[in-house]
């Protein structure tokens, strides 16, 4: 009998999510999925323990940030078709095999959207909600540059083909990754699906994206894209 063919790698990324990982790690949908490994940045809350002792094996990441978490998991990655997933209480892991369906289906994008109808957003339940409307201005301002049709151009939880990643080049630096990923199928003309999420609650740790210096770094990047057009 042949080795079993590896098509689907789910790429869980961490740094000190221990309590959330302990609420989440059973209900993620495994079966879903051929591969399953976690990327992981200097914990030290016993986050890489608890993975090992439940037969998860773990890359350690050197150097910070989103955007290094996610080519680590493509690199280690056997897949072709590649789910970002953070169990930080935010994600939902039943998301997980309707995301595989969409990239089944034939598209090069699968993006877990907190602004379609039947989708909630973490500040849903908050009288000021500023990290909302600033990712829906990015997520404007890149559909009226790029002639998208996106609703949700920031939020981390997707998934997408080996294919596609690697025709994006990409190099932006920390969470402004996923942003420049989304910029860069919109100009390489991809097929973008979207799926309805309920983010929930953050469960412990500590979120290292701050609102204003991350917005700031994000329209740096759009303008940037804006000015190199398809170079990359």
């Amino acid at each position: 009998m042949g080795k079993k063919r590896i098509r689907t790698s789910l790429i869980i990324l961490t740094r000190n999510e221990i309590e959330g990982l302990r609420a989440v790690l059973s209900r993620i949908p495994t079966d879903t999925v051929d591969e399953v490994f976690a990327v992981d940045y200097r914990s030290k809350d016993g986050t890489v323990e608890y993975f090992r002792t439940h037969g998860i094996a773990v890359i350690k990441q050197r150097k910070p940030g989103r955007a290094e978490a996610f080519r680590i998991g493509v690199t280690h990655a056997s897949g072709e078709y590649l789910i970002f997933f953070s169990p930080d209480g935010n994600e939902d892991p039943r998301d997980i095999p309707a995301l595989v369906d969409k990239l089944l289906l034939g598209y090069d994008l699968v993006i877990a959207s907190r602004f379609l109808t039947g989708s909630r957003n973490e500040e849903d339940d908050q009288l000021f909600k500023f990290r909302a409307w600033a990712n829906r201005g990015l997520t404007c301002l890149a559909n009226v540059f790029f002639r998208g049709h996106v609703s949700d151009t920031i939020n981390g939880y997707r998934a997408i083909t080996r294919q596609a990643y690697s025709s994006m080049h990409l190099d932006a630096k920390g969470f402004a990754v996923e942003y420049q990923m989304t910029i860069r199928a919109m100009k390489r003309g991809l097929h973008i699906a979207e799926i309805p999420t309920l983010e929930g609650n953050r469960i412990g740790g500590k979120s290292t994206s701050y609102a204003i210096p991350t917005g700031i770094q994000f329209v740096g990047y759009l303008l940037r894209e804006v000015w190199i057009g398809n170079n990359f």
